[in-house]
């Protein structure tokens, strides 16, 4: 299946674990709006220093991981996520004070990033090269598996049988089972030592990761398409819920589950394409499949149910064809580490820090063109980032010699060194 055997468990504990860091997903700002934050408005501010929080501990995961390494990086993230979350329910959510909600609702932001994009540096200093896309594929299916499409279905049974406060604690309940599963149950000795080389001090190594974005411009290159790969679907979850739940028709239980079915097909469809990259090129997959075939599907997602109206299956097919699509880009996390050998935490470290930004750059874009443009020049401005997209990936070439494309087959070129390299 491509899943290195001795970190099993943690995918396992990284699914439990990013469930319940789902959970709150779907209901978390109308709630504080109503308990404390008093608006809508004044709830998203608590969302946006959370979202701080969450793309500099993107980077700091594989800066850190450098240094410590990946296991104790997410035991960091794991420690930060129970305790604020405790401070945040007990001292700011349950007597309403929105004060206490920005401080402790932010900081607890930097845990989810620790915990889930440590494991991600750990599964790539430690699967083999002729399989790295396929168990990096695997890891994104137990993350967007959890955030958001497990996590909001056990939320829509949850909250009617303990109310939205009491679904918050058993959201908790599920993260420090999935941290100890992930944590008591990897046994694998890279994970457990630093990995950048003993003479780098901590500040050299923090530096190392950004500059690495100039002295390997591939890597800065590589983040940039690591931010256009998820800012149009942070940007369109903005306004397509109007669009679809009131324009043309679903209602917001329809908008909901159409949402559902787009990231279930992009769970699914994970790990296909990392098994594709791993078959054709991880360049060329990412460039085609994610570049050029986003582009594509999402003026399909867009002009096509508003054409036909309230024909809720069409909605649905060109919604799968966007999810499937974006998963044409899960080979960059292979990829890009692959183009700096010699520093792969901070290759990842960047990487990490083009999946936060996403959360900004496109809300962000809908803030500015939503008014002047419409929905529909936004959405065509997303197309034409994935466009680009596909084109800077032309210039992530990996040395011929060295691409899983050319390679020699996976079980000849998995030969066994000094990490267990078995697979499931």
């Amino acid at each position: 299946m491509g899943i290195p055997r001795p970190l099993v468990f943690g995918y396992v504990g990284l699914l439990l674990f990013m469930v319940g860091d789902g959970v709150e997903s779907g209901f978390i700002a109308p709630y504080m709006a109503h308990h404390g934050a008093g608006t809508e408005l004044r709830a998203s501010y608590v969302i946006t220093v959370y979202g701080v929080a969450v793309m500099l501990a993107s980077w700091l995961s594989g800066a850190l991981s450098q240094l410590w390494g990946p296991r104790r990086v997410m035991q960091l993230g794991l420690a930060i996520w129970a305790v604020f979350d405790v401070l945040y329910l007990v001292l700011a959510l349950a007597p309403g004070n929105y004060v206490l909600m920005l401080v402790f609702y932010g900081i607890r932001g930097f845990g989810y990033p620790l915990f889930a994009f440590g494991f991600l540096v750990w599964i790539t200093a430690t699967a083999s090269f002729a399989r790295l896309g396929t168990a990096v594929g695997w890891f994104y299916v137990a993350f967007t598996g959890g955030l958001p499409t497990l996590g909001s279905l056990v939320a829509s049974f949850a909250n009617p049988l303990f109310g939205h406060f009491g679904t918050l604690w058993v959201a908790l309940g599920m993260i420090l089972a999935g941290g100890a599963l992930c944590l008591l149950g990897v046994r694998e000795r890279t994970g457990y030592a630093r990995l950048a080389p003993p003479e780098v001090k901590p500040v050299q190594s923090l530096l190392a990761s950004l500059s690495i974005a100039w002295r390997n411009p591939k890597i800065g290159v590589g983040c940039v398409v690591r931010i256009i790969n998820t800012a149009p679907m942070f940007g369109f979850l903005v306004f397509f819920p109007t669009i679809f739940a009131e324009e043309i028709g679903f209602g917001e239980g329809g908008w909901l589950t159409l949402v559902a079915i787009i990231f279930g097909t992009n769970v699914m469809f994970n790990v296909v394409f990392g098994a594709i990259g791993d078959r054709i090129g991880w360049q060329k997959t990412i460039a085609t499949f994610g570049g050029l075939g986003c582009a594509l599907t999402i003026l399909l997602l867009y002009f096509v149910p508003l054409a036909v109206g309230d024909h809720y299956w069409v909605a649905v097919v060109v919604g799968m064809l966007y999810g499937i699509t974006l998963a044409g880009f899960v080979p960059i996390s292979a990829l890009i580490p692959s183009l700096a050998p010699e520093n792969k935490g901070g290759a990842m470290a960047l990487l990490n820090l083009g999946a936060g930004g996403a959360a900004f750059i496109g809300p962000a874009i809908v803030s500015v063109f939503l008014g002047p443009l419409g929905p529909g020049g936004v959405v065509v401005i997303f197309a034409g980032l994935y466009v680009v997209a596909a084109l800077l990936t032309l210039f992530l070439k990996l040395p011929e010699e060295s691409s899983p494309a050319v390679s020699a087959p996976a079980e000849e070129a998995e030969v066994p060194g000094p990490v267990d390299s078995a697979r499931i």
